[in-house]
């Protein structure tokens, strides 16, 4: 089985740590993949230190951009692989026709023109996957991938290295800063939480519009921007509690990524995590854009420790039944078997 990976996203993002660690699973379970991204030193850098070989292409606009388009073309002659899977829009607008499967990977509710180069499509979620079928997409050819968490034992980073006292109940929030991730709810809830001190990691455009808000808070010497972090299982070793306030996430990996490193999960009810978790059992479920609510959660469970014990035991169960890498590499083999051999 020959497998052509393509992915031109941007430089941080969910969607974008779950392509990498995708590709070195696979390639950890002896999958025979080549691999092309956008241009990008640090992620090339992730791959080929994990052994995969790495090809990187422009990307630019799909119209007109023929080198791209051209080095995809000679990849899948040289290559010959029985499935060109695409990650995301704008690979699969470049994905090259050929003799292989070509197979789209959803991480939210796209628009379907994108994938018209593709046969089959795999989504991130039941809910994702009734959305293409609603779009006019044949059901026979939609299918589930899910993501997978990893299963390291993280290393408690010293706090005052991450700009916070010691003493206090850490919370962590995970993404990028972007409006969707609604971390300007999380900092006024967390400003009425007064015993808490949060992290954020992540990078995007509303660094500064944060900052401002922590300083008109005065919350300066309680919440943290860490910028983008590659140690997310230090960062989830360290934490309390994890807190995902997000308005809009079509799944959500960091609900799997606190299942696994035993961390309580207070989350809003955005589509993927309020079809994820199960309120009360392994996580606490709060509405959209509701800084009290968002607080109440917390303080609800920084001050229950059996609740927490409760949330964590059920959240590890959850993940070891279907978000381990070995159950998701597993479905990745099985579903390439059955497009490429039905």
């Amino acid at each position: 089985m020959r497998v052509l990976q393509v992915m031109a996203g941007a430089p941080h993002g969910g969607a974008e740590t779950c392509f990498v660690d995708t590709v070195l699973a696979l390639h950890r379970a002896g999958l025979q993949q080549k691999v092309v991204i956008r241009r990008d030193a640090a992620r090339s850098a992730l791959l080929r230190a994990g052994g995969v070989e790495v090809i990187e292409l422009p990307f630019a606009s799909r119209w007109f951009d023929m080198k791209t388009r051209s080095g995809l073309r000679r990849l899948v002659d040289g290559f010959k692989p029985d499935i060109a899977m695409a990650w995301m829009r704008r690979a699969a607008s470049f994905l090259p026709r050929g003799d292989h499967v070509g197979l789209g990977w959803l991480g939210g509710f796209y628009d379907l023109k994108y994938y018209r180069r593709c046969d089959h499509l795999a989504a991130m979620s039941p809910d994702m996957r009734a959305h293409v079928v609603r779009e006019g997409w044949p059901a026979e050819r939609a299918h589930i991938l899910h993501a997978f968490a990893p299963d390291g034992q993280g290393r408690r980073l010293d706090r005052r290295a991450l700009g916070v006292k010691d003493g206090a109940p850490l919370l962590l929030a995970l993404g990028r800063l972007h409006p969707a991730k609604a971390f300007d709810v999380l900092i006024d809830a967390i400003a009425t939480v007064q015993e808490a001190q949060l992290v954020i990691a992540g990078e995007g455009e509303l660094r500064p519009a944060l900052e401002a808000q922590i300083a008109r808070l005065g919350l300066g010497d309680r919440v943290r921007l860490l910028g983008w972090r590659d140690d997310r299982l230090d960062l989830l070793a360290t934490a309390d509690l994890c807190v995902f306030p997000s308005r809009y996430e079509p799944f959500g990996i960091v609900s799997i990524e606190a299942w696994a490193a035993r961390v309580p999960l207070v989350a809003t009810r955005s589509a993927g995590p309020g079809a994820l978790i199960e309120d009360g059992a392994d996580g606490l479920l709060v509405p959209i854009d509701d800084a009290p609510a968002l607080a109440a959660a917390i303080r609800r469970v920084l001050g229950d420790a059996d609740m927490r014990a409760r949330l964590v035991a059920n959240g590890r169960r959850r993940y070891e039944t279907d978000f381990t890498e070995a159950a998701v590499v597993a479905s990745y083999k099985a579903l390439f078997e059955r497009i490429v051999r039905p």
